[in-house]
């Protein structure tokens, strides 16, 4: 043998040692790449790279959603991240291992996450189904989103959820049980509890801003400012006066409120109706101007006269004089609260909030009414401020009546 053919002998051992070499072992565990080598029904033939041997991949352990079609998730010559399952035997057909691509990125998926749990991140992904006690999620593995954290309001119907994608922040992990707990309701709140901050931070008083009844209560009404409520008192809705806040407004009405007080330390917001609407005083030189005639109610009765609202939330006095032609005691002789009457106006001080009224000044003075001595008579002074001055209480008494009826 020629030193020649002897160099040629000592080189293929070399390579043959090489390519043994170079085949390892494949055990149970190992992740390996495989090349895609053919697409057969619901699985993959693929050939383990460095290993010398075929591999089955079958659809289900394909991806971590179903596959309806192998050829939507592969093409021949695709090298794929393996997981390897099981040993198959050397006797049995297309290959001789189990393999998995969904446990790999299931693998991959669970570090992730729990790479954002421990971030305190939140994450988005789809509702692909609702069960009876809660919402199935899909992150690339099961998630469940418990009844109890789905919405921060109650929910009867949770397959209204199912398709859409939401955000969840993650609440319990656990990998080795495929355990994931999410909730959108932890979301929801912090994303509510930041707008509130931000429409605090941007109210101020004297403000108006629109918004929506949410809810009427017996002591007045909470309006939606667009992420937080501010509460309307009953007496703040209407100038002229509220029983209940449900007599004049709807839950979902839109209203235009301005801001009494704001405190952002207790969240707080007091809100008016009424100091957006005319107020019952404007343009009452108008309404009642002086000679004009009105209707009224008799309101109250005073020793000295009677309150008569001839407008809502605005009410003349008609001093005792200016009641009967008759001379009476008291008030409570001719008239009763909740009396309709006519009234003459006499006088009207709209920065005083203040009309005089006559009820005689319409009645035709009977012929045989003859003069009478004034009588020393005793007048209390009103429990509130009414706007009317001593004069206006005692009526003037120094004054020739006379004159008066003349007009």
């Amino acid at each position: 043998m020629t030193d020649l053919e002897q160099n040629s002998i000592d080189n293929e051992n070399v390579s043959m040692e090489a390519a043994m070499e170079s085949v390892h072992e494949v055990k149970v565990g190992d992740i390996v790449k495989g090349e895609v080598l053919a697409l057969e029904d619901k699985q993959v033939i693929v050939g383990i790279e460095g290993a010398g041997v075929e591999g089955v991949v079958p659809a289900k352990e394909l991806s971590t959603l179903p596959v309806e079609d192998l050829n939507d998730e592969v093409k021949v010559g695709d090298i794929l991240d393996l997981v390897v399952i099981s040993s198959i035997g050397k006797d049995k057909e297309n290959g001789s291992y189990l393999l998995s691509k969904r446990r790999l990125d299931a693998k991959k998926v669970w570090e992730d996450i729990e790479q954002e749990f421990q971030d305190g991140k939140i994450i988005e992904a789809p509702v692909t189904s609702s069960v009876k006690g809660g919402l199935v999620v899909d992150v690339g593995v099961r998630g469940f989103v418990p009844a109890s954290m789905i919405d921060d309001h109650f929910v009867d119907d949770f397959s209204v959820y199912t398709g859409k994608t939401l955000k969840f922040k993650i609440i319990e992990i656990e990998p080795s049980e495929n355990r994931l707990i999410l909730s959108h309701k932890a979301v929801v709140e912090a994303e509510r509890a930041e707008k509130k901050k931000e429409i605090l931070a941007d109210l101020y008083e004297g403000q108006v801003i629109k918004g929506q009844v949410a809810r009427l209560t017996d002591f007045g009404a909470f309006v939606d400012l667009g992420g937080i409520d501010g509460l309307v008192h009953v007496s703040e809705i209407s100038h002229s006066h509220v029983a209940k806040p449900a007599d004049v407004l709807n839950v979902g009405d839109e209203v235009e409120v301005q801001v009494l007080s704001v405190d952002p330390e207790k969240e707080r917001i007091s809100l008016s109706i009424k100091a957006n609407l005319p107020g019952p005083w404007t343009d009452i030189e108008e309404k009642a101007a002086p000679g004009s005639v009105l209707e009224g109610t008799v309101k109250r009765l005073t020793s000295f006269g009677a309150f008569v609202e001839i407008f809502p939330g605005v009410e003349g006095l008609v001093h005792i004089s200016q009641i009967s032609h008759k001379h009476i005691a008291t008030p409570h002789e001719v008239l009763h609260e909740g009396d309709q009457v006519q009234v003459k106006v006499l006088e009207v001080h709209p920065e005083d909030h203040r009309v005089a009224l006559s009820i005689k000044a319409l009645e035709e003075k009977p012929e045989e009414a003859k003069e009478e001595p004034a009588e020393e008579e005793h007048y209390e002074l009103p429990e509130e401020n009414t706007g009317f001055t001593m004069g206006d209480i005692l009526g003037d008494a120094l004054k020739n009546d006379d004159s008066e009826e003349q007009e």
